[in-house]
């Protein structure tokens, strides 16, 4: 497994700067943001796609501070209702997918997205439940003819191009947000379709990730290093599906935190141990959402709490047997 971290916390800094501090650290892959949510800061397609000299710049940035690439992240919804949206959305995995070719990188993360409940609709709907019964024909609409359709295009085309794992990050708002969803886009679709497991989204949702790691084997295809903080005093009031502000901290049933700071070391060296019993050996990157730090704070401290967790060589030959 490697260190890495998803460059788009340090956004306000160059390519250069940015990747001089992670390497500093220790960091040996980064995650860089080429569309959609996370932006495009240190990857624009647009100027990449068409500067042969800003591209070979790029590279050779890269190349001198001794960091790969784990993915470039296009997060977005390229489902949305809104055709307008749904179109940039749709651009920035295109654009991705042939930045990620010139590149010679095989694998992007991504969201499954999520579409409204009919063509006129004007914004996304999350389905959470199966009764009353309007529920099943709202997600029969936004699988089969929706979500399916676009991504077996989407993997088409991304396969023509060279990338074979799509890695969608399983988030609560999107039609793929646990292990059986990500599963069913990923029978429907093909084997190009894994996960970008992010355990923080689990936790809030009641889940287990070793659980979920275990459920999806060889589907993973890259992995987000955060966690959350469960308050259970505020979970018996307001339960799981808490909406509160992020900026309310005392009242949220929970709370995205730095690694370490939502769960012990015993349980994440329980997840990288999942990990490992399902054949993932690849870059372990942290995302820093956590409102109660900073971001140096946040990223230093992660990065310490890895380095003591991670499973670095390959296992040895069962030589005591």
């Amino acid at each position: 497994m490697k260190l890495g971290v998803f460059s788009v916390l340090l956004a306000d800094r160059s390519l250069d700067e940015a990747l001089g501090h992670l390497a500093g650290l220790g960091v040996e892959m980064v995650e860089i943001g080429t569309a959609g949510y996370p932006g495009n800061a240190h990857a624009n397609p647009e100027v990449l796609l068409n500067d042969d000299k800003a591209l070979e710049e790029f590279k050779a940035t890269l190349e001198r501070h001794k960091i790969q690439i784990s993915a470039l992240s296009c997060h977005g919804n390229p489902v949305h209702p809104q055709k307008a949206l749904a179109e940039e959305f749709h651009k920035g995995f295109e654009q991705t997918i042939l930045l990620a070719e010139k590149l010679g990188i095989t694998q992007i993360n991504t969201f499954s997205g999520c579409p409204g409940d009919s063509e006129g609709s004007k914004y996304p709907n999350w389905v959470t439940c199966s009764w009353p019964d309007d529920y099943m024909t709202i997600l029969e609409y936004q699988w089969n003819e929706v979500l399916i359709p676009y991504w077996k295009k989407a993997a088409a085309f991304a396969k023509a191009h060279g990338v074979d794992k799509i890695a969608i990050e399983m988030h609560p708002g999107f039609c793929v947000y646990n292990p059986d969803t990500l599963l069913r886009l990923r029978n429907a679709v093909g084997q190009e379709i894994g996960a970008n497991f992010d355990p923080s989204h689990l936790y809030w949702q009641g889940m287990d990730p070793v659980a979920a790691i275990e459920a999806l084997g060889e589907a993973i295809f890259h992995f987000h290093a955060k966690d959350t903080k469960i308050h259970p005093y505020n979970v018996a009031k307001s339960g799981v599906l808490d909406i509160k502000h992020y900026s309310e901290t005392n009242k949220r049933s929970w709370l995205f935190r730095t690694v370490g700071y939502g769960h012990d070391a015993l349980a994440w060296k329980g997840i990288m141990s999942a990990l490992r019993s399902v054949g993932y050996d690849y870059a372990i990157s942290i995302e820093h959402e956590d409102s109660m730090m900073g971001i140096e704070e946040g990223l230093e401290s992660a990065v310490r709490f890895l380095q003591g967790v991670l499973l670095k060589e390959k296992p040895s030959a069962m030589w005591w047997a």
